[in-house]
């Protein structure tokens, strides 16, 4: 090739990716979802560690119960304990009893409490690339946060456009309860495969949406709601499409879609010689059980009049859990008002339903209502009217506060 030949090499050919290329398409599409939710996640994240590192106060409790001898080490305590244990050693269900129980708690805590699919991931991440169980959780939950973001993203864009879409991932990384994303806990993987799910079910990818259910019940109890939400999107399909669609194939994912819940429920059982055993532990070792909201408006009528005598009070992280109560009931209100499709209503009133119809530590509220992730379209809708430059403004403030209210409130000054 002479001096005056401007063609290009092999080499630059290969290098060059077409405008439409798939990769060039993805990354043009998801590319901005994925820096914004990375930034604003890395923001509060940084936020987080430097309270915890200023604070000190980790340092003073023990490993297992928001302490250890580095600020990182708090993402591994609480359930990130129990899931590594499972993890590392498995299961072992039984229900054994506390001797002389004084209190609710009647029962030993046993790991048959936390659901397999993400202790399994951490084991097979961990196999395969050599890190721990602590490196090895976290670097599932932190791959799992993205592709969360970006099925929130799918969900909210084929209601509201891109923009809309790219408003709610931020707000999946900025929302109260959001400082478990990048934990050793299992909701970031819960709420990935619920928002592809819901995703599948308005497609009408009816066994991708059936897989998905049935991953995510191996996941979350709460994955009942997302059972009842493909029931009712079926019911419709083939009330509307029948022709269209056959029915095989929505049935099929019907069929399969319950199976991961309830057959872990019922392994629990026969293994613990009670098929009603999970939710004995729960009550008895976490005094965890439904109690059609007794204690949640218990919550709601003290916390605003300052008194803190309820069952598991942490009155900063209660305060919050609280105005999480307010805001779900204000963005459910204008949910509905948009009318979205029904198994996204029936997704996301069942999972408010199974949350505050439980007895449990209030200062929890906020993390359990993460997979709720409909709740954020409304604020989305609205945050659309925005430029990207100027929809990064309230998100990033978000962000840096979240530090405090969705991370260090939960971890430090509450039970997470």
């Amino acid at each position: 090739m002479n001096a005056t030949d401007t063609r290009p090499t092999w080499n630059a050919r290969f290098m060059e990716v077409s405008p439409q290329h798939p990769l060039h398409r993805a990354a043009t599409r998801y590319g901005p979802v994925l820096a914004l939710y990375g930034a604003l996640k890395l923001i509060g994240f940084t936020v987080f560690l430097y309270l915890l590192h200023s604070a000190g106060d980790f340092r003073e409790k023990h490993p297992r119960f928001g302490g250890g001898e580095h600020p990182w080490d708090v993402l591994a305590t609480w359930d990130g304990w129990w899931y590594r244990q499972v993890a590392e050693h498995g299961y072992d269900p039984a229900l054994v009893p506390v001797p002389a129980p004084t209190g609710m708690i009647t029962l030993e805590g046993n790991s048959a409490a936390f659901f397999p699919l993400y202790p399994a991931l951490m084991r097979l991440t961990s196999e395969t690339t050599g890190l721990g169980s602590y490196g090895a959780g976290l670097l599932v939950s932190v791959l799992a946060s993205f592709a969360a973001a970006l099925g929130i993203y799918t969900v909210a864009a084929h209601l509201g456009g891109r923009r809309a879409g790219l408003a709610a991932a931020g707000l999946w990384a900025v929302w109260p309860g959001s400082g478990v994303e990048w934990a050793v806990y299992s909701d970031s993987l819960y709420v990935a495969l619920a928002a592809w799910a819901c995703h599948a079910m308005l497609s009408r990818i009816w066994l991708t949406a059936g897989l998905l259910t049935f991953l995510a019940g191996l996941n979350r109890p709460t994955a009942g709601a997302l059972i009842a939400a493909l029931g009712v999107a079926v019911a419709l399909a083939l009330h509307r499409h029948r022709r269209e669609e056959g029915v095989v194939r929505p049935l099929l994912a019907l069929a399969m879609a319950p199976l991961g819940l309830f057959g872990y429920l019922a392994w629990v059982g026969h293994r613990m010689g009670d098929y009603g055993g999970y939710f004995k532990l729960q009550d008895g070792a976490w005094a965890h059980t439904f109690d059609y909201g007794e204690q949640t408006l218990d919550v709601l009528t003290s916390v605003p009049v300052g008194h803190f005598d309820y069952l598991f009070a942490y009155p900063f992280a209660d305060v919050i859990g609280l105005g999480t109560v307010l805001l779900a009931g204000t963005m459910l209100g204008l949910l509905l008002r948009h009318r979205p499709p029904a198994p996204l209503v029936v997704y996301t009133a069942l999972t408010l339903a199974l949350i505050l119809g439980s007895q449990q530590i209030f200062a929890n509220v906020s993390r359990y209502l993460l997979p709720a992730f409909p709740l954020f379209l409304p604020l989305a809708f609205a945050l659309r009217r925005l430029s990207p430059l100027m929809m990064c403004w309230p998100l990033g403030v978000a962000a840096a506060a979240s530090g405090s209210y969705a991370g260090y409130a939960l971890f430090e000054l509450g039970v997470p």
